[in-house]
């Protein structure tokens, strides 16, 4: 098989979901100073001119868009193409977290984080592919997750949206693997973003609960975000299938793939105190 061409970002354009705040944020600054050319979308106005003007490059752009919506998200993907000529990447990094179990969580929510997680991805993804189709060779990079590895307790609807978000990635980089596009999956595990201190918990889990829960997970995480986008990065430049971040993340993999049926076993004493919605503050 021939070696995949590797991507030259420099003057490039890389589009990037979720870019104000956490990952996206930082796979942003790695790509700026690795001289591309960025359109950085969000809903989060505020948190993209801030970042804007935090970069060194004068050529980027900003996108305000709310990726739920397919209709506007469809629109923005002309007005990138008119902004950025020579779009060869996209990462998707837009996501969120929803704590609860099955009995506390609601359809509503549940359904929303699916919106997000999941749509926001596929629909981006989609408008854009006509001009990822136009560049001599592209990569699409989807942050998946290591719970798109393995399954927890009390995180029913992110597991459901991350093994989705896997299923794409993978069924896409099929249909693409004749074509100049390649697609990959990124893995993190323990990133150090905050993610799941903004993100959001059934309405039925007491608030104080709901923080004691977030705090012991943010806990586990260990990767600087600074070292994970490095790693995004280099995935996407070498147009890799398949990249773990963390060493949580590739322990994981191992075990889901050894013990498919058991690796929860593993786990759970891990996690006990991150998926403890129940047990009141005293």
């Amino acid at each position: 098989m021939a070696r995949m061409q590797r991507l030259d970002v420099r003057g490039r354009t890389t589009v990037i979901t979720g870019a104000a705040s956490g990952m996206g944020a930082e796979v942003a600054r790695e790509l700026d100073r690795r001289g591309a050319r960025l359109a950085l979308l969000d809903r989060n106005a505020d948190g993209l001119r801030e970042l804007a003007s935090s970069l060194t490059g004068t050529r980027h752009t900003t996108h305000v868009v709310d990726l739920t919506d397919d209709d506007a998200v469809f629109a923005l993907a002309g007005g990138i193409e008119a902004s950025h000529p020579h779009v060869q990447a996209l990462i998707t990094c837009a996501g969120s977290s929803m704590l609860g179990d099955i009995d506390q969580l609601t359809m509503e929510e549940m359904r929303w984080l699916m919106e997000v997680n999941l749509w926001g991805t596929v629909n981006v993804t989609k408008a854009l592919l006509p001009a990822l189709r136009r560049a001599p060779a592209a990569h699409i990079t989807h942050l998946v997750s290591i719970y798109g590895l393995a399954a927890p307790a009390g995180r029913i609807p992110y597991a459901m949206s991350k093994y989705a978000v896997r299923g794409f990635t993978e069924a896409l980089r099929h249909e693409l693997e004749a074509s100049s596009v390649s697609v990959g999956a990124i893995y993190p595990a323990g990133v150090k973003t905050g993610i799941i201190l903004h993100g959001r918990f059934a309405a039925a889990i007491e608030p104080a609960v709901a923080e004691r829960v977030a705090r012991a997970g943010a806990a586990m995480y260990h990767t600087e975000p600074a070292d994970a986008a490095r790693r995004i990065v280099d995935a996407t430049i070498a147009r890799r299938a398949r990249t773990m971040v963390g060493r949580e993340a590739r322990l994981v993999d191992v075990l889901a793939r050894v013990t498919p049926n058991g690796y929860w076993r593993f786990m759970r004493r891990a996690l006990r105190d991150t998926i403890d919605t129940r047990t009141p503050v005293r």
